[in-house]
């Protein structure tokens, strides 16, 4: 057995389902079902040690990242192929490659699109009208363009989150000034939904009441941060619609 390809493999594993979004508990399982297949019963953040061999461990930092469910699925599907077939290492290697390589993405008029049928809908859940909807959905369009455009700047989520508020609402407000929606805080919320940590809130408490508190306690940050960048971005655009006689 190569236990150096072994912890390679199984620390990519951990690493592309990290970067993907995963629950820590999920990263910890996957990780640890594969070793257990492999013959290996020890493992500490990823190393393993055998008799005769000496420890070893793989350390991957993940930097800035989203969430992937299309491609957490696809990690969860090969790590239970892996452990189902036990395949050569290098064939589990190749497999994993292929995996983590894939990068499909929707295009960006299909993501805009997503953003407006979105926050339409969730205007309509509280209790918008149908033109209040049609507001919030191209609230939820500036929203999108908003954060394909500081993505592409490389800004961090707090930065990215307060733009999307500030146009999402200063767009409301413009909106109702025109006469398209009548209501201009279910518009705003139904927008400022697209930006809501939901993913983030799930998975932080599913990890605190798993006991991963280290985890649990940094998504729940995140979650903070991104409440308190939709707060500021939603009220600058607010105080300068009040300041220019435009107020809702």
């Amino acid at each position: 057995m190569d236990y150096d390809k072994l912890l390679t493999l199984s620390g990519e594993l951990g690493y592309h389902l990290l970067l993907s979004g995963a629950e820590i508990y999920r990263v910890e399982e996957s990780v640890r079902y594969l070793l257990e297949v492999f013959g290996i019963p020890n493992c500490i953040i990823v190393g393993i040690s055998s008799p005769g061999q000496k420890p070893l461990t793989r350390m991957r930092r993940v930097g800035p990242h989203g969430t992937n469910v299309r491609k957490i699925e696809a990690l969860n599907a090969l790590c239970r192929c892996l452990c189902a077939e036990t395949p050569d290492l290098d064939q589990a290697w190749e497999a994993l490659q292929t995996a983590a390589a894939d990068q499909t993405y929707f295009s960006t008029p299909q993501q805009l699109s997503a953003y407006f049928l979105g926050t339409a809908a969730f205007c309509l859940f509280f209790g918008g009208t149908l033109a209040d909807a049609a507001a919030s959905g191209l609230c939820g369009v500036a929203i999108g363009i908003s954060l394909i455009f500081m993505s592409r700047l490389g800004t961090n989520l707090f930065f990215k989150t307060i733009a999307g508020g500030f146009v999402s609402a200063l767009a409301a407000v413009v909106l109702v000034a025109l006469g398209l929606g009548t209501h201009t805080n279910l518009i705003i919320i139904g927008a400022i939904m697209a930006l809501a940590p939901g993913v983030v809130i799930t998975n932080f408490m599913r990890d605190i009441m798993a006991g991963d508190m280290l985890s649990g306690l940094s998504k729940f940050a995140e979650a903070l941060l991104t409440g308190a960048g939709i707060a500021l971005g939603t009220g600058l655009a607010l105080s300068l619609a009040r300041m220019l006689g435009g107020a809702a």
